[in-house]
């Protein structure tokens, strides 16, 4: 059981830089789109949701319970979906190339499925007093 809780810890750490990652990229995308109304509008819809899912995955870590971590997770899990709306709109729209979109489509659509997954498998252990996949600490 102890290897499990350190594979799972493991697994919370690498999943905050991947989001925190994916958040940086975020930034240096809307950072890069043009300089038009309907850009900077669809930009800083994009730059929230694909910032709140690394902010609210990091929550979901120190959740004080599994009820909370399972409703952190949804939140982080809602928000990656909206940012690869997002991104597709940018995309659909003309604004930025599907070139310059294609990596981050894919990690957002990578990040959902994992939320997705750590969703489902809190679900069922929500019998257990700790969250499946957090550090048992708490601030």
């Amino acid at each position: 059981m102890e290897g499990n809780k350190s594979s799972n810890f493991a697994f919370g750490e690498s999943l905050k830089l991947r989001t925190k990652e994916f958040a940086l990229r975020c930034i240096k995308l809307f950072r890069a789109l043009p300089r038009q109304a309907d850009a900077y509008v669809l930009g800083k819809q994009f730059l929230r949701s694909a910032t709140s899912v690394a902010a609210n995955y990091r929550a979901a870590c120190r959740a004080r319970s599994n009820a909370e971590f399972v409703a952190k997770i949804g939140i982080a899990l809602e928000e990656a979906d909206e940012s690869l709306f997002w991104i597709e709109l940018l995309e659909e729209s003309g604004i930025m190339a599907t070139s310059r979109l294609a990596s981050l489509k894919q990690e957002a659509d990578e990040l959902t499925a994992i939320l997705v997954t750590i969703r489902k498998s809190s679900y069922k252990s929500n019998n257990s007093p700790t969250p499946k996949f957090s550090n048992s600490q708490t601030l």
